[in-house]
């Protein structure tokens, strides 16, 4: 018997060497999920982007998204298993709409994203839940700090960026990302937009259409999604660059 056998078994239990299995799992199906996400801070802006795929033609593509907001200056994309993805949005979203109630004024970015790293935590040690399989890239404005961005994974682990990725090749996109920062880091709107869509395009291989991704961004106005005609102007405006 191997050395490692049922200790995968039951999430709360620690193996030999210190790993928690169930929650490598998790790692796993983010990644095995098969979508690649990214997420970029700009100067005044900051921006996430995903993959837009629809498994089936019978399916109405506006109702396939990964993108989420959580309150007016907050939204997120979610990289994994898109029930476990739903869950906790729907968490977040409760949480956003207690502190408003609660102190009168919307939640900071970095505030929600250490409550839901906070209860993904809590997962990794009862058994009465399992860790969800998902990965958030929140986006916000925060009046007093301008653009943020934020990472929570099913550890329990929260941490802000500049840039950050998530999903499969998300190791891949990070070398991109690290490259493009050395040169620049105040990225402007649309060079923050546009670096997010060719970051997932060089490292997938993959010439996007407007269908085939989605974007979002958040500034002092607030959170919104780009449209198809939005994300034309900027493919087109990555073609004449190149």
């Amino acid at each position: 018997m191997s050395r490692g056998a049922g200790y995968d078994r039951q999430i709360t239990i620690f193996s030999p060497e210190g790993r928690l299995y169930q929650v490598e799992y998790a790692f796993k199906a983010i990644t095995n999920a098969g979508i690649t996400s990214v997420g970029i801070r700009g100067k005044s802006i900051s921006v996430v982007a995903t993959q837009k795929k629809v498994p089936d033609k019978l399916l109405d593509p506006k109702t396939v998204t990964h993108l989420f907001q959580l309150s007016p200056k907050i939204g997120c994309v979610m990289t994994g298993l898109i029930a476990d993805a739903r869950a906790q949005v729907s968490r977040a979203r409760g949480e956003a709409a207690e502190w408003r109630y609660k102190y009168g004024y919307e939640i900071p970015p970095d505030q929600l994203a250490k409550r839901v790293a906070s209860i993904n935590q809590v997962y990794t040690q009862k058994a009465a839940m399992r860790p969800l399989g998902v990965s958030m890239i929140l986006i916000g404005y925060d009046d007093e700090f301008g653009p943020q961005l934020f990472k929570c994974d099913p550890a329990g682990y929260y941490i802000g960026y500049k840039a950050t990725s998530a999903g499969a090749k998300h190791q891949e996109a990070l070398n991109h990302l690290e490259k493009k920062f050395k040169k620049s880091q105040d990225l402007a709107d649309d060079d923050a937009i546009e670096l997010a869509i060719t970051t997932l395009s060089s490292v997938l291989s993959i010439d996007f259409k407007s269908t085939d991704i989605e974007l979002a961004v958040v500034s002092s106005e607030g959170y919104r999604t780009l449209s198809e005609q939005e994300i034309d102007v900027h493919l087109q405006r990555i073609v004449e660059r190149d």
